[in-house]
């Protein structure tokens, strides 16, 4: 095994295999809650079918995250990984939590008032989203890249998870009065004690791990204070003499310049994936055989491929580790775009779950390819802070994505 810089590490250290595990957890909590929303979107589509869910909340949801990650990747190397974390994880539990108790008040009821109340609660997973996804990802990038990789199967996997689970509960609850917000209730229900799990995790578990103990002692003794406190936490206590370390790693701006393709990839995939996904599928794929279910199997085929693609990079011989390479696979994307035009207006349920799949499939896949090629080569510092940098491009693909997504309503004349 290897760390991000291809150095071997010392064969006694334990706990890998739990270290990517808590990882793979961590992802999961990162997202459940906003997948959860994007999930129960047919509920909010009963409730408000004149508001355009699906892309309001996803575009109420996006500036808070970015606006966020700008500042806490601006600042990165000052701020404390342990509690940007645990703060966000807590921001998570809590809005969750606020959205299971404002149905239960209002008795799943419709109107201007709630639908402000969601969003309000929409744009608070906004901030926790920058606090942990920037702060998880430059965090693993000082490690090895199984850990960063889990992470963003992770991730993917929320999706994939709660995908399965609305069709369970869209299967149990259809027939019954009141079933599909019984179903949101419960979706809601579990989300929320994940991200208390994600909680406890990331404060007593991930920290104590030997592996992981090495890995942030090896960034702390390179000059990162962002490890302090989670070093801390582990009972072991850092030099102070590490700002002469710090003064020496790469500025942002250096970081930046040297990896710009790295981080307009990031940019390209999202903007693409996110013009398309969730809103179009929802409200420009017509009506189908599928009646109700259409866009929920729409968007449980992309979430699972998306995580199978997750798990592609870990057989050496089909990673793309070409930076050119990688660069021509994301602009090759770009043929998506008229394909779903041509297949929603023309084609059949058929082919539009094909290339609903194949979205999913090479967006899984090449945000890995990148995330684990990035940091390779760096210091500790200076990897972290790639991560945040390649986090703010990421969300502000995915801002610029929702934003380009609401050109098709444009085009259809619906808006």
């Amino acid at each position: 095994m290897a760390d991000m810089n291809g150095s071997p590490t010392p064969a006694r250290l334990e706990g890998k295999l739990t270290a990517i595990v808590v990882c793979w957890v961590l992802g999961l909590g990162t997202l459940v809650a906003w997948n959860t929303m994007l999930t129960i979107g047919d509920y909010y589509y009963a409730l408000f079918p004149r508001y355009h869910p699906a892309r309001v909340l996803t575009l109420v949801y996006e500036p808070f995250a970015l606006g966020t990650i700008a500042i806490l990747a601006y600042k990165e190397a000052k701020i404390d990984t342990r509690k940007r974390n645990l703060a966000g994880f807590t921001l998570f539990f809590l809005s969750t939590f606020a959205l299971l108790i404002l149905d239960l008040a209002t008795s799943g009821k419709g109107g201007i008032g709630n639908y402000i109340g969601i969003c309000i609660i929409v744009a608070v997973f906004g901030i926790a989203d920058a606090h942990i996804e920037g702060g998880m990802v430059g965090d693993l990038s000082l490690m090895c890249p199984e850990f960063i990789q889990s992470f963003f199967a992770g991730l993917a996997a929320s999706g994939a998870l709660t995908s399965a689970l609305r069709m369970m509960t869209k299967a149990a609850f259809d027939k019954t009065n009141h079933g599909l917000r019984k179903g949101v209730i419960l979706f809601l229900a579990i989300s929320t004690f994940i991200e208390l799990l994600c909680i406890f995790l990331y404060a007593f578990v991930f920290p104590k791990l030997p592996i992981v103990k090495h890995f942030r002692a090896k960034a702390a003794s390179e000059g990162s204070k962002t490890v302090t406190a989670d070093l801390a936490a582990a009972g072991i206590q850092t030099q102070g003499d590490n700002d002469d370390k710090q003064l020496n790693r790469l500025s942002n701006k250096q970081l930046f310049f040297q990896n710009i393709d790295y981080a307009l990839g990031v940019f390209l995939i999202y903007v693409l994936t996110l013009s398309i996904f969730p809103g179009f599928l929802y409200e420009n794929t017509g009506n189908h055989k599928l009646g109700s279910w259409y866009a929920i199997v729409l968007i449980a085929m992309y979430n699972v491929w998306d995580l199978i693609a997750r798990y592609i990079p870990l057989i050496e011989c089909l990673k793309i580790e070409s930076r050119k390479g990688l660069m021509v696979a994301i602009l090759c994307r770009l043929v998506f775009i008229p394909a779903f035009y041509f297949t929603a207006k023309y084609g059949d349920q058929g082919w539009m779950i094909m290339l609903t799949s194949l979205l999913g499939l090479t967006n899984g896949y090449l945000t890995v390819c990148v995330f684990t090629a990035a940091p390779k080569g760096y210091k500790g510092p200076e990897q972290n802070a790639l991560g945040n940098l390649l986090v703010l491009f990421l969300l502000g693909g995915i801002f610029a994505g929702v934003a380009l997504d609401w050109l098709w309503l444009i085009g259809n004349g619906s808006f």
